[in-house]
């Protein structure tokens, strides 16, 4: 009887195919099969590197019927390679309930290192890296963004989010508004040919996305302090705008003075917009 095979869960590029390191190579070299999130995408991988180990789709909608099979597959003697897309498997991606699975039946688990999206903005954002957290994607529920927001004031840490092109712009405005509009940094296509660092307050990184129209996959650092600048009560900051509009002030100069305050530009130009509408 053959032993127990094992199940390495292998890092690979986020981007840059150059970044799979020689280990990953004799890793999916060695392996009875690997279990990939999307095959074509792997497939395209394991041709660069010359390797022709067998394919298996993996994903979120078969994880859980394929992680015991696998498993069955690892007690009778096949080795099972894990990877996603790109990056560290089960961080955002299947993995999770393969690598219990394979835990709870005594499976040797063994990890093979590499690229991060995470790690990877983490190191060249320019924010505190001595405690961090990773939040994934945020939910696309305005309600529930506002309230994990929310959750988060005061954190004293950098926490990460992955986010789509799609609502990235509008996410940093509810960044600033929740958060005191703190600095953050977003990585676009990272470790690609076109690969991006913006860095600055939420509210200012918003109107440069905005304004490129953002593309390609993005995670975003966002540094919240122990103490949070409160954001001004709807109230009081509609009737401060309304004075500073009367006074003569431009929309810039008031999203200036807002700024410390969380308020976020967007929100002062649809406010000085609507005074002056109702003034005629």
């Amino acid at each position: 009887m053959r032993p127990p095979g094992r199940l390495f869960v292998v890092a690979t590029p986020i981007g840059n195919l150059g970044d799979l390191t020689p280990r990953a190579i004799e890793t999916l070299r060695a392996v009875d099969v690997v279990a990939a999130e999307d095959t074509r995408v792997t497939r395209r991988m394991l041709a660069h590197a010359g390797i022709h180990t067998r394919l298996l789709s993996y994903r979120d909608a078969n994880e859980a019927k394929l992680a015991p099979e696998l498993v069955r597959r690892m007690s009778e003697g096949e080795s099972v390679a894990l990877v996603s897309d790109a990056g560290t498997p089960a961080v955002s991606d299947p993995g999770y309930r393969l690598v219990r699975a394979a835990a709870e039946a005594g499976l040797e688990i063994v990890t093979i290192p590499g690229p991060s999206a995470v790690i990877a903005l983490l190191s060249i954002s320019g924010l505190p890296t001595d405690r961090f957290s990773f939040e994934g994607f945020p939910p696309t529920a305005r309600g529930a963004r506002t309230a994990l927001l929310g959750a988060l004031r005061g954190a004293d840490r950098t926490v990460v989010f992955y986010e789509s092109p799609r609502r990235v712009v509008a996410f940093l405005h509810e960044v600033a508004a929740a958060l005191g509009d703190p600095e953050v940094s977003v990585g676009r296509e990272l470790t690609k040919l076109h690969e991006e660092v913006l860095r600055g307050r939420a509210s200012e990184v918003a109107e440069r996305l905005a304004a490129k129209g953002p593309r390609g996959e993005l995670a975003i650092a966002v540094h919240i302090p122990a103490t949070t600048s409160d954001v001004a009560g709807d109230d009081d900051l509609t009737e401060e705008v309304r004075t500073l509009v009367e006074a003569g002030l431009s929309a810039r100069d008031i999203a200036e003075r807002m700024k410390p305050r969380g308020v976020s530009r967007r929100r002062v130009y649809d406010m000085v917009s609507t005074f002056r509408d109702e003034r005629g």
